[in-house]
């Protein structure tokens, strides 16, 4: 597998991202292209439009929803194992003081780095994105939703 790094962290699902989508784009473009020109049927191409906006919508936001949350959980725990390992500690005192976004950023950076960045995100309150930048490391996670 490719070096993974803050450029190419992101993962698309084909059959969703490259067919599912694009064929939804077309049949909703059709369908109001197709309301323009059969004014008999307007209403029902608009109604065919709107009701292929909506299961896209719903296909997206379910899909997106139930892989989050359980790939947040899975995130949470992982790395409340691995600040134990690293420093014997539980990571419950400082999770509290971190946001979901800055601990599942801080997920990426190697060990080397990461009680560092832990620190520094501490101290600067860093945003998630200026986490991952400052990441020199990467600790590529293959696995994510």
């Amino acid at each position: 597998m490719k070096d993974q790094n803050y450029n190419n962290y992101k993962r698309y699902y084909i059959p969703h991202h490259f067919i599912f989508y694009p064929i939804a784009i077309a049949l909703i473009s059709i369908g109001i292209y197709q309301s323009t020109v059969d004014e008999s049927l307007r209403w029902v191409w608009l109604f065919l439009s709107v009701l292929t906006a909506l299961l896209a919508w719903f296909s997206f936001m379910t899909r997106q929803h139930y892989g989050m949350t359980v790939q947040n959980r899975i995130i949470l725990l992982e790395m409340r194992y691995r600040y134990f390992v690293i420093t014997g500690e539980r990571f419950e005192l400082i999770e509290e003081q971190l946001s979901k976004g800055q601990i599942f950023a801080l997920r990426f950076a190697s060990d080397a780095e990461f009680l560092p960045l832990i620190q520094r995100t501490l101290n600067e309150q860093l945003s998630s994105d200026a986490i991952k930048q400052s990441i020199k490391q990467w600790k590529a996670d293959h696995q994510r939703v």
